[in-house]
């Protein structure tokens, strides 16, 4: 009876027909305060000229899991290494792309707009920050993205109503203003000023930046950083409804 050491050694991977997989990107920024998402002009067919999210195959070879290659297109796609990365869903079937059956994962990122340098490679000829309208972007997309890009910013919005994960949109250090202020263009309303800075300070999710402040116009305001565990912590009430 063969064993399973003798069974691998057999095995021709190449057996069955693999269907194409890839790792799609919903990176979202906050720009002229309005949410903006990263869209890139395909220089390539299938689907050339028309505008879609970052993404691209998995390079077994290279990426050693799901995540290491959405950062790795990720970073090719903005220099940046390490923000706040989420899986959102997996799809696949034999229609969405027309080179074969595929299947994709879709993940959002969170950054900061400062320090973005846009790539224009993989086959993208050019790329840019477009702004999100209720769930989407004011144009059609390749493959099935439009969809995607709907489960990402539904995702997002969801969750804003009860994590920290707005700060991610902001730089290293940052007034409590300026947090709320991404809140609200995320939420799309006010928010009283008061009643959120207790709810922040008191969660804990922020941490004084060493008793810097921002100078400007108006009165010197402190700065803060985000904590480390700002990711998890989840409000006990939902902004969303107004129940600071």
């Amino acid at each position: 009876m063969m064993d399973e050491a003798a069974f691998l050694e057999q095995y021709d991977i190449t057996a069955y027909r693999a269907p194409i997989a890839t790792v799609d990107m919903a990176i979202f920024t906050v720009l002229e305060e309005q949410l903006q998402v990263l869209l890139y002009r395909r220089g390539e067919h299938p689907h050339k000229d028309r505008w879609a999210l970052p993404g691209g195959i998995i390079d077994v070879g290279v990426d050693v899991d799901l995540e290491a290659a959405a950062r790795r297109k990720l970073h090719g796609k903005t220099g940046v290494a390490s923000p706040y990365l989420e899986q959102v869903a997996t799809v696949g079937n034999g229609g969405r792309d027309p080179r074969g059956w595929s299947l994709s994962v879709l993940y959002f990122a969170l950054l900061p707009a400062e320090g973005v340098t846009l790539s224009h490679g993989w086959g993208a000829a050019q790329a840019q920050w477009r702004p999100v309208t209720e769930d989407g972007v004011d144009m059609p997309l390749a493959f099935d993205h439009t969809e995607l890009l709907t489960a990402a910013v539904q995702r997002l919005r969801g969750k804003v109503a009860y994590t920290a994960l707005p700060a991610h949109l902001l730089g290293e250090e940052f007034t409590l203003s300026e947090l709320q202020r991404v809140y609200e263009i995320l939420l799309g309303r006010k928010i009283e000023k008061s009643a959120f800075r207790k709810r922040i300070l008191d969660a804990g999710v922020v941490e004084s930046a060493a008793g810097r402040k921002r100078t400007g116009a108006n009165r010197p305001a402190q700065l803060y950083r985000r904590r480390q565990s700002a990711s998890s912590h989840l409000f006990p009430r939902n902004l969303a409804t107004g129940d600071l």
